[in-house]
Parts: structure tokens; C-alpha cells; sequence
């Protein structure tokens, strides 16, 4: 069974920064397509960033110039790295994967990580 762990949340000033890291297992990590989501209490999940299995990515427009996903396949591991940190940047970050063959339907995700983001 797929398992996502998600890690490197806390706390940090506006415009510090921060690295998640999302480890995987039980999977082929390196065709997989992965994903970085966040979510806001009572608000539907937003897509952060996406890296496919050929390391095409794509950033939501409100991250975009900041935020950086990669991937390290030896590693099967995914990462964030999160520059200039803004208020509104405060949510829960989830991981996610699309197994190999399938739609995004069928994504597994991880438990999540608080990011919060202080004056």
C-alpha cells in the first residue's frame, strides 16, 4: 500500500522560507507524477505545484516566482522549497500522487504539514 509522509511544517516570519519534504513508499516512485496541495480550514484543497514523471511543472499563479518543486527519484522523495512566505501562504501542505496508469482521481495523499506564516 502507497504511503505519503509529509514533513519540514513550523512556523516562520513573512518573507522567510521553508523546504517540505514528502517521502514515498510502496510504489516505482520515478513514473509517478506528483503534487503539493494546501488547504485552508473550511476551503476545498489548492493545487501548489505539480512535477510529472518527466519533471514538467507547474505552479499555481499565487506561488509562482516562489515556490520551486523537484524530485529525487533515488531518493523517492519530493520537495517544496518555499521562498518570501506570505500571510496568505499559511495553510496545511499536502502531498500527492498520481500512480502510474491511473487519473488523478485515484491520487493518494499524505497527512499533511502546517506551514504558518507570522508577521
Amino acid at each position: 500500500q502507497v504511503q505519503l509522509v509529509e514533513s519540514g511544517g513550523g512556523l516562520v516570519q513573512a518573507g522567510g522560507s521553508l523546504r517540505l519534504s514528502c517521502a514515498a513508499s510502496g510504489v516505482i516512485f520515478s513514473i509517478n507524477d506528483m503534487s503539493w496541495h494546501r488547504q485552508v480550514p473550511g476551503k476545498q484543497r489548492e493545487l501548489v505545484a505539480v512535477i510529472t514523471s518527466q519533471r514538467r511543472t507547474d505552479y499555481a499563479d499565487s506561488v509562482k516566482g516562489r515556490f520551486t518543486i523537484s524530485r529525487d527519484n533515488a531518493k523517492n522523495m519530493v520537495y517544496l522549497q518555499m521562498n518570501s512566505l506570505k500571510l496568505e501562504d499559511t495553510a496545511v501542505y499536502y502531498c500527492a500522487m498520481r500512480p502510474y496508469g491511473t487519473t488523478w482521481s485515484r491520487a493518494s495523499w499524505g497527512q499533511g504539514t502546517q506551514v504558518t506564516v507570522s508577521s
